[in-house]
């Protein structure tokens, strides 16, 4: 499979909006935006921001994303965006020891990207373009003011004022996601070479942040445009929880959501902990109303497997990205991610948490983790919290099975 690299480029410094790539549109920060973006996209390996700022490394980790921390020589005003690509692409390539495929420069300043167009500009590369853009269909009139001469038209005559049907159309750059073949880029050095393809886009939700205007503008845009945004959880919905209708497959953390996140170990260093059989019900009708299941864990302990077989439902346990194990898992089951209920309680649960259309903090969860949480439970992890779950999503159904 191609390695296919998401490179946010998010410096501190910005003069003309101070703190911009941390300004808060919606229920979240640019950057927070980006990250949610790019971790929804099926296309992308991974996603990294880079940053001189320790504010915007903590947001864009807590989002799911590695961080790539960029020298001081590339975070002046006059640094490139192209050049904290190359250098966020040397470092992921290091570190991994991988040759990234096509790597990407998605923009944090154009707060209402989505995850079809990170994937289309992916895809148009993948599928044979050098590069490729985000661009949305343009119809005005361009005027260039020339000192002394007044006005002239750039994409028309002057004097010919032609129907909007009987102009050809142009294409606005919108400056949210561009893709490059990653050999290629590195040898020209510059985002646009070779064949480049243009992926088309909503001129709606086109805006590119550069003054504080533009901010205000975002922000009371964001409640028209996230309403509906899967890839962008927006706090939790009390007036509405997930039904049997919304989702396709559940995802459960262990230590902290299916227990209370104590343990007792005994002299042979045995680790023992409490779970609750309510939850044990639930997940026994989620199973039996045939909804895929998984329990996923950071944890290789032998009770996360004991538990698992218990409840007669698959495992994965001892895994350091449970993003990419997730994304895997959805990949093979056939499971949409945004059909995906996900329940964790801590700060390595925030990856899946981006990935997936259902995000589910229990009630004791980091409030760092029920804030990006979709949904919140009632329950703490280990009282009940899946019970509860299950209940939203199965009803009736639940009580009579």
């Amino acid at each position: 499979m191609s390695t296919v690299l998401a490179v946010i480029p998010a410096r501190g410094g910005s003069k003309g909006v101070p703190g911009k790539n941390l300004a808060q549109v919606g229920d979240a920060p640019l950057v927070t935006r980006a990250v949610r973006a790019c971790r929804a996209a099926r296309l992308l390996t991974s996603v990294v921001v880079s940053t001189d700022d320790p504010g915007i490394a903590a947001a864009g980790h807590a989002a799911g994303a590695e961080v790539v921390e960029r020298p001081t020589d590339i975070a002046g005003d006059t640094a490139t965006s192209e050049a904290a690509v190359l250098h966020a692409l040397d470092t992921y390539e290091r570190r991994h020891g991988v040759t990234v495929d096509v790597v990407l420069l998605v923009q944090c300043t154009s707060p209402f990207l989505t995850r079809e167009e990170i994937d289309g500009v992916a895809a148009a590369v993948l599928d044979g373009a050098d590069t490729a853009l985000t661009a949305a269909p343009f119809h005005g009139f361009l005027w260039r003011e020339t000192p002394h001469a007044g006005g002239h038209g750039v994409n028309h005559d002057k004097a010919y004022r032609p129907r909007r049907q009987d102009r050809p159309e142009d294409l606005l750059e919108t400056g949210a996601a561009y893709a490059m073949r990653a050999d290629g880029f590195r040898a020209e050095r510059h985002r646009f070479f070779g064949r480049t393809e243009l992926v088309r886009t909503d001129p709606a939700r086109v805006l590119e942040i550069d003054d504080p205007h533009d901010i205000a503008r975002a922000r009371a845009l964001a409640p028209l445009f996230d309403g509906g945004e899967a890839s962008a959880p927006a706090g939790p919905f009390p007036d509405y929880l997930p039904t049997r209708a919304d989702i396709d497959a559940v995802v459960l953390d262990f230590d902290g959501t299916q227990t209370d996140d104590h343990v007792l170990v005994d002299s042979e260093g045995r680790e023992l902990v409490a779970v609750h059989r309510g939850d044990g019900l639930g997940i026994s009708a989620l199973r039996r109303a045939g909804l895929p299941l998984l329990i996923l864990s950071t944890e290789e302990n032998p009770v996360v497997a004991a538990r698992a077989r218990k409840l007669r439902i698959p495992v994965l346990h001892g895994v350091d990205r449970k993003d990419l194990a997730l994304k895997q898992w959805c990949e093979e089951q056939g499971i949409a991610p945004e059909r995906v209920l996900y329940a964790g309680n801590d700060v390595n649960d925030l990856p899946c948490f981006g990935l997936v259309g259902w995000p589910v903090a229990v009630a004791s969860a980091q409030d760092v983790v029920r804030g990006a949480a979709r949904a919140v439970t009632s329950a703490p992890g280990g009282a009940g919290a899946i019970r509860e779950i299950a209940s939203w999503i199965l009803g009736k159904e639940l009580t009579t099975s």
